[in-house]
């Protein structure tokens, strides 16, 4: 039966068969709690909690609209509590960080010496597996021809002159990303593009506008004040001839053309072109106004082309990488001074011998944001080096410096005593 009803009929009109659906359905759900002759008791706060929700979720169903943006704030509240950068004590740690997240190697030098020493004296060989190379480790080269290769077209008339600017120093040397290309198998490869990355870059950007590529000029570094040349560095000579039938090279701009520009470099357009770029925004934003200058010159050129590139475009890449950049000949003949010791050294060894990279210093371990064993002033000194080398860059707002997560993640150098 329906109640009096206010308005003088004497009986209030049927509700809505709506809300009427809506009621029974809360019913239902109240009654799944305490259906039968066993009534279920919330038994703590977080129990009453969940409940609630679900209670809410379930009579509004527009809360579930919010759902992605109460997940996503929740998990950023979990990456700040629960991150890779726990505080450490004096003591080595607090026995809450993840495994690798914190610098241990003196406490694991010291299990580890005795061994080392036992294996010194002959009596142990624990640690021999070490020097066993790995199974099936081939390396595959990226590129079918070589230097040597004759019988190609004349290369088609050039479109201008593209001038890039590198990081300079011979300090600035390191193998680039494009063992990445290469087909390797169980190798690792640093994503750091330094120096010889971006002449790589440049190589296949010119190839890309059929541009004539000039000797790449190199910036005098503010840290290591090297003042290398690329002749200084690399055979120039073989670089030219290297990619002779792909890019055209040339040492520095014709006189008629460096006179347009008042017989200076800096006079001429610099294309601010975007980091990882792809190739068509080269063929669309910089392409015309090479044409339109006959030069244009891209400064800095770090990070400048996209890692995925059509296959083209990485083998000249290869081919700069393992082909044309050859170093000078005196650099050259150093190299082979040191082999030569290193074969005759290590003959007392067994044939073993460990290369170490000496590059553990105050601007590398500043950048990699990685923190070591020196607490709180260690930490207060690599802020004043940042700050003082890299200006803001890492004090942008969104940038969250996680030291635990980038030694997780190997990225931090390794000491002296890891080597």
């Amino acid at each position: 039966m329906h109640g009096l009803s206010r308005l003088g009929n004497g009986v209030s009109p049927p509700s809505s068969p709506r809300f009427r659906h809506a009621r029974n359905k809360n019913t239902d759900l109240s009654a799944s709690f305490t259906s039968g002759n066993c009534q279920v008791k919330l038994q703590n706060f977080a129990e009453k909690l969940g409940f609630m929700i679900v209670s809410a979720v379930y009579r509004r169903r527009g809360v579930l609209l919010f759902a992605p943006l109460l997940y996503i704030s929740g998990m950023l509240l979990y990456m700040g509590a629960l991150g890779f950068d726990a505080s450490r004590t004096s003591g080595g740690g607090t026995g809450l960080e993840p495994i690798g997240s914190v610098y241990r190697s003196p406490q694991v030098f010291e299990k580890l010496w005795p061994l080392m020493e036992a294996e010194n004296n002959g009596s142990s060989s624990l640690l021999t597996n070490v020097w066993n190379p790995k199974l099936h480790q081939v390396w595959k080269p990226c590129i079918a021809h070589t230097v040597s290769q004759e019988g190609f077209a004349e290369l088609p008339k050039s479109n201008g002159y593209l001038i890039i600017e590198a990081n300079g120093g011979l300090n600035q040397q390191r193998l680039s990303d494009y063992f990445r290309h290469a087909e390797t198998v169980g190798s690792s490869v640093q994503n750091k593009k330094i120096q010889r990355g971006q002449i790589c870059d440049a190589v296949a950007v010119a190839g890309l506008l059929n541009a004539t590529l000039v000797i790449p000029i190199f910036h005098l570094n503010s840290v290591w004040r090297d003042s290398s040349k690329f002749c200084d560095i690399f055979d120039e000579d073989f670089f030219i001839y290297a990619l002779r039938n792909h890019v055209k090279v040339v040492r520095e701009l014709p006189k008629e053309l460096l006179l347009k520009f008042d017989n200076n470099i800096s006079s001429i357009v610099n294309l601010r072109v975007k980091a990882w770029s792809s190739p068509t925004y080269y063929l669309l934003k910089v392409l015309p106004k090479l044409k339109e200058l006959g030069a244009v010159r891209i400064a800095p050129f770090s990070n400048r082309l996209a890692h995925s590139v059509p296959p083209n475009i990485q083998g000249l890449r290869c081919l700069c990488n393992f082909e044309a950049l050859r170093f000078s000949e005196p650099i050259r003949m150093l190299a082979a001074k040191m082999v030569d010791r290193m074969v005759k050294k290590s003959s007392k060894t067994s044939g073993r011998y460990v290369s170490v990279h000496i590059r553990f210093e105050e601007d590398m371990v500043a950048f990699s944001c990685c923190t070591y064993d020196g607490g709180e002033e260690e930490k207060h000194e690599m802020e004043i080096a940042r700050e003082r080398s890299w200006r803001g860059k890492f004090r942008r707002r969104g940038r969250v410096i996680r030291p635990g997560a980038n030694r997780v993640d190997g990225k931090c150098p390794l000491t002296p005593l890891e080597v």
